[in-house]
């Protein structure tokens, strides 16, 4: 399985002026599966550690912070003598441990031509709970679910994305069926590592639904072990309304959803919990399009998508037969896991998304993307409709350049309304991040 982050990694381990990098994402999108490959990959040695499993590790943290006095206890522990200018040393599940945390600083300082990569599922929580943090002396990386790109290429179709990159508008016309197949399966299975992987290797629907329902099972374990114990009830409140909220015909979080009476302040921390988490991603409400959209965006209104396309549908209890097949009863659902899947291509491919709703009116673009000289609206549909009222008047007021309709229609442009499927929407993005 090969993911774009590699990419990444071996540009950080490249870099004289390197930091100790810490790679942060929700629990099971791949992050100890990625760590190791690296290391086996592009290192003479590598050394893994893990916090949570070996809680006596935290011993030596807290007995000295010097880098050269931690090597030699961590050689005694994993039986070799560590070179740190040849082995990568990695540190999974390091918010377990503070001390560790905070040892990266001086990583960083003592021994600046090593190579330390850490891995938090949990670490944004761990952050917000006052751990000792190294600020200025690491680097980040964020690891998501797998992307569309990234599933392809799993299921062996590289010349599917090749082909999408191209812009070969003949060639796609003639793969639109394949690309149609692909993406619907997509939906689905969504991009979370062992649904994938299990997938390719032929596995049953109902076996691929079990691992998605055990991993949604394992994120609701995670509310009582790791959060504050005030905060279990909203969390699970939040986590079992989300299916709800998104289908609504606004899908902007509501509180009184949750219960009658809510209000915003007491459920703000478990949202930033879950979001920390890397559980849910947030879109806030602009009600102006400018650049920085940031600074026109709403930190009351807002909606909150799931992390993966599959894990959604799991939770809606939608099956294959469905997602393939359509229903008159499953239509209107199908729109958000449409919007669901497009959140999630933008996210793991440097995008971050608002959504826009100006203030007395009927109008609403799904999302609106910030590139190096525009602010692109992007309207969702999950069929072939061409109605496009928002778009129409968001173009009106701020003549970007384009507006994007995603859909399962194909390529299409007319005038300033550029159509293009579903499955192109990260080839796009692509273009955005490349333009100079």
């Amino acid at each position: 399985m090969q993911r774009k982050i590699f990419h990444q990694l071996a540009a950080w381990k490249a870099r004289k002026e390197r930091k100790p990098l810490i790679l942060q994402g929700a629990r099971q999108v791949g992050k100890t599966w990625l760590m190791h490959s690296f290391g086996d990959q592009y290192f003479e040695q590598k050394a893994y550690f893990n916090f949570e499993t070996h809680a006596e590790l935290c011993a030596l943290f807290q007995l000295n912070l010097k880098p050269n006095e931690l090597l030699k206890g961590l050689s005694v522990f994993c039986g070799f003598a560590i070179d740190p200018t040849r082995c990568l040393i990695i540190f999974d599940e390091i918010q377990a441990c503070p001390e560790a945390l905070t040892s990266l600083k001086y990583f960083q300082e003592e021994l600046p031509d090593s190579y330390v990569l850490a891995a938090g599922s949990l670490l944004g929580v761990a952050m917000h709970r006052g751990a000792s943090f190294p600020v200025g002396k690491v680097e980040f990386l964020k690891l998501y679910p797998l992307d569309f790109h990234e599933f392809l290429s799993a299921c062996q179709q590289d010349a599917l994305i090749h082909l999408l990159e191209s812009e070969s508008i003949d060639l796609l016309r003639a793969f639109e069926p394949t690309l149609l197949h692909y993406l619907r399966e997509y939906f689905f299975t969504g991009g979370m590592p062992e649904v994938v992987k299990q997938y390719v290797a032929g596995a049953h629907p109902n076996e691929l639904r079990k691992i998605q329902q055990e991993i949604l099972n394992a994120y609701e374990n995670d509310f009582s072990k790791h959060a504050p114990i005030a905060q279990v009830p909203r969390l699970r409140l939040i986590w079992n309304s989300l299916v709800s909220q998104l289908a609504k015909e606004n899908s902007k979080f509501i509180y009184n959803v949750l219960r009658s009476g809510a209000r915003a302040k007491d459920f703000e921390l478990a949202i930033e919990w879950l979001k920390d988490a890397g559980l849910v991603h947030k879109v806030n409400r602009i009600t102006k399009s400018g650049m920085p959209l940031s600074a026109y965006a709403s930190q009351t209104d807002f909606k909150l998508f799931f992390l993966d396309t599959g894990l959604l549908a799991a939770m809606a209890r939608i099956t294959k037969e469905s997602l393939v097949a359509g229903t008159d009863k499953f239509t209107e659902f199908k729109g958000v896991l449409a919007e669901q899947f497009v959140l999630q291509q933008l996210v793991a491919n440097e995008g971050h998304p608002f959504y826009w709703h100006p203030e007395n009116a009927q109008a609403e673009v799904d999302f609106v993307i910030q590139t190096n000289d525009d602010c692109i609206p992007i309207e969702v549909k999950s069929g072939n409709s061409l109605h496009a009222k928002s778009l129409y008047v968001y173009h009106q007021k701020y003549t970007p350049t384009k507006c994007l309709r995603a859909s399962m229609g194909f390529y299409r442009q007319n005038d300033w309304l550029y159509d293009l499927p579903l499955y192109a929407i990260i080839s796009e993005v692509k273009k955005w991040n490349a333009t100079p």
